[in-house]
């Protein structure tokens, strides 16, 4: 009798896992496809690529897979999959896409949705409730909203959204209408006063976030796939125009941030792999002003000089940077824009002349969106949480330098204010010491209170009522809560249950761009 030598083992042996391995592919195309398209871009289901999965870890999204998703269509496979299965759908979709995704004028006209037009509806609200006083909250755990009384902290109305929405919903100019974007590029308007979706149209794959023009008449929204801005009509979210994201040069770049600049009539953006900022002027008074009188069309890096590129009917000005920004902030007058790039470091780009006329030192990873001004011994200043340090920074805007550095319990995110109360708020969302939030005096720049308002779990983003007299809490956990806090005495006034509850935004202080609030 002959034996075979043993060495073929191995290959046998691969043989058979080969076999045994799941097709994740396969597995894909039979349960998945059909809500989040073939090429795993959305449908009715959110897009299944790593750069739109980043708040759901792959644990978790083994778990989704297994058990479904509650208050979605999403079915759970536990019954129909084996776990290797399981983990094979969850490797697949955290896996990218071979060659970036295709996503232009074409596809998002072929989006749009028109829900209710806005002619036929009502334009007075079908409740009782100051208007003004409204905060949009936005429930992570369930993909929800809930619209609240800022007078009474009870809920009036609570919604479906997109999956995880994601940059801050942002108001029309009168506060009737909202417009949200979510991870995965759907835009929607939602009509307050009538509590019923406008429109939606998916402006990208992959969106950072949006705003709305001073005027009320455009949407602009920035993309990381593909890299683009992409202008909306806000009446009714018809594609206007998509600018393809790239420098002088050609190089292609993420968008990282957009927000509307309203004195000057205008977006302006970031983007986040080439050192350029760019101001979209979006109304005949912006080209009427002095810096765009007789500029040229086209771009000389080499002089120094920011240059209109003409792309009619919404043309871009760009101004060389000497680092790119992740993030930026506007000063009180618009006139500035402070911003910094994850490694750390701020520059100050004066939107006037068109250049950077100043650093900052803002070591860590400052989170200048989040940033707010106030008054301090008769000056104006800034103030910007860290990502990375525990710290806050204080800036002179006069002076552009540090002004006092504010040692916290942890990283955070957040910082709100209002120009009727004496302190600012901050959380320590990226720390251990994640279910704290400090209270600090506005004139001493000390902590003079620290809150826990559920030990344990995570509280984040305050944001203030119209008047600035209760402060609003979210507890940023499934079985999560809105706490309400009187601004004055900092006692606990009401505990409101929500799922995950994450921003939340009052109508009057963001259609009025507050200094204690986000833009």
């Amino acid at each position: 009798m002959t034996l075979k030598p043993l060495v073929c083992l191995p290959l046998l042996l691969a043989a058979l896992t080969a076999q045994a391995a799941p097709d994740a592919a396969a597995l894909y195309t039979q349960h998945c496809a059909s809500c989040h398209g073939g090429d795993r871009l959305g449908g009715m289901g959110p897009a299944l690529l790593p750069e739109n999965l980043g708040r759901l870890r792959p644990g978790e999204a083994e778990r989704v897979i297994a058990d479904g998703r509650a208050a979605t269509q999403m079915p759970g496979f536990r019954a129909t999959l084996s776990d290797d299965e399981i983990k094979a759908l969850r490797e697949l979709v955290y896996t990218p896409l071979p060659q970036p995704p295709v996503w232009e004028m074409a596809q998002i006209k072929a989006s749009h949705v028109i829900h209710n037009r806005v002619e036929q509806l009502p334009a007075k609200p079908v409740f009782e409730a100051d208007p003004l006083n409204l905060f949009i909250v936005v429930e992570l755990g369930d993909h929800h909203a809930t619209l609240l009384d800022g007078d009474r902290f009870t809920p009036i109305h609570r919604f479906a959204t997109r999956f995880a929405l994601h940059g801050g919903p942002k108001y029309s100019p009168d506060g009737r209408f909202v417009y949200f974007a979510s991870r995965d590029g759907w835009i929607s308007k939602f009509d307050i006063y009538n509590l019923k979706y406008v429109a939606e149209i998916r402006a990208g794959v992959n969106t950072r976030n949006l705003a709305v023009s001073a005027d009320g008449r455009y949407v602009l929204v920035g993309n990381y796939l593909p890299h683009s801005v992409v202008v909306l009509d806000a009446h009714d979210l018809a594609p206007l125009q998509v600018i393809a994201a790239k420098d002088h040069a050609g190089n292609s770049s993420r968008v990282s941030a957009v927000y509307t600049a309203p004195p000057r009539h205008s977006f302006v953006v970031a983007l986040k792999d080439v050192p350029e900022l760019w101001e979209i002027p979006y109304s005949d008074k912006a080209l009427a002003l002095p810096i765009y009188t007789g500029m040229m069309h086209d771009y000389r890096p080499d002089s120094g000089e920011p240059q209109l590129i003409d792309t009619s009917p919404f043309p871009v000005r760009r101004i060389a940077l000497r680092d790119v920004l992740d993030d930026f902030f506007f000063d009180d007058d618009y006139d500035h824009v402070v911003g910094a790039a994850r490694t750390g470091g701020g520059q100050v780009v004066n939107l006037v002349v068109g250049r950077t006329i100043a650093t900052i030192d803002l070591p860590g990873m400052p989170h200048l969106g989040s940033g707010i001004t106030f008054e301090h011994q008769g000056k104006r200043v800034m103030a910007t949480p860290n990502l990375k340090e525990s710290a806050i920074t204080v800036i002179d805007t006069g002076k552009w330098t540090a002004l006092k550095r504010i040692e916290t319990g942890g990283p955070g995110f957040f910082m709100r204010s209002h120009d009727n109360t004496p302190y600012l708020w901050t959380d320590t969302f990226l720390g251990a010491r994640k279910d704290e939030l400090h209270v600090i005096d506005k004139r001493s720049l000390a902590i003079v209170k620290t809150l826990k308002p559920a030990p344990g779990k995570t509280a984040a983003h305050v944001e203030f009522t119209r008047d600035g007299s209760h402060a609003l809490v979210s507890i940023w956990e499934n079985d999560g809560a809105l706490v309400v806090y009187d601004a004055r005495t900092l006692e606990e006034v009401k505990r409101i249950p929500m799922n995950k509850p994450s921003g939340k935004y009052n109508v009057f202080n963001k259609i009025n761009y507050a200094s204690g609030t986000s833009h």
